[in-house]
């Protein structure tokens, strides 16, 4: 277990490696899954907020689904979630030229567009984020569609958190990515916490 403030990261997202390899898994984790991606509270105004824009990038069958579900949807657990095309992949996913799946979201903040960069459970992947009154439990998913991205990750020799560096400092800051870095340089396993301490 690391500790880096109020997170309780699991030693998997330093021991383990990880590159998403897009060309392998042809971004199956859009399209695999009982519900779209999870969405935090504060993302469900910046999505409606952000769709005129985003709208143009996405496919004919995304803005269908879209318009019928609205830019977020709630899933059989009550959590908010993307809308899906008929169950599938998300709304917001887009095919390239290669069959490849990619953020609409994404491409429109890449092109200038938008000032979000797409949901932030969607940047941490494979890291998920449970919350807990007074601390985050900081997770490594493994899920079998990544095994290329796990075999990229173990060649280039990058633990996870060297991958999602980006992500990690937008969630939770630069100072706290700092401070991972030392502790997982330098650190001896912590206990868990106790629920509700």
């Amino acid at each position: 277990m690391i500790i880096v403030g109020n997170t309780y990261l699991s030693d998997d997202v330093a021991e383990k490696q990880f590159v998403c390899d897009l060309e392998k898994c042809k971004g199956a984790c859009c399209v695999e899954g009982d519900a779209g991606a999870p969405l935090d509270e504060e993302e469900l105004a910046i999505l409606e907020k952000i769709y005129p824009e985003v709208a143009p990038y996405l496919s004919e069958a995304g803005r269908k689904a879209i318009a019928e579900q609205g830019t977020w949807t709630v899933d059989q657990d009550g959590d908010y979630t993307t809308p899906t095309v008929g169950n599938r992949e998300c709304a917001y996913a887009i095919y390239d030229e290669k069959g490849i799946l990619k953020c609409g979201i994404e491409q429109a903040y890449l092109d200038g567009k938008v000032d979000f960069p797409k949901p932030i459970s969607c940047h941490l992947y494979p890291v998920r984020i449970t919350k807990y009154d007074q601390w985050d439990a900081v997770n490594y998913h493994r899920w079998h569609i990544c095994d290329p991205a796990c075999r990229l990750g173990e060649a280039l020799k990058v633990p996870v958190y060297k991958f999602l560096r980006n992500a990690l400092v937008r969630k939770y800051g630069q100072a706290w990515y700092d401070e991972l870095e030392k502790t997982v340089n330098g650190a001896s396993p912590q206990p868990p916490p106790r629920e509700g301490a």
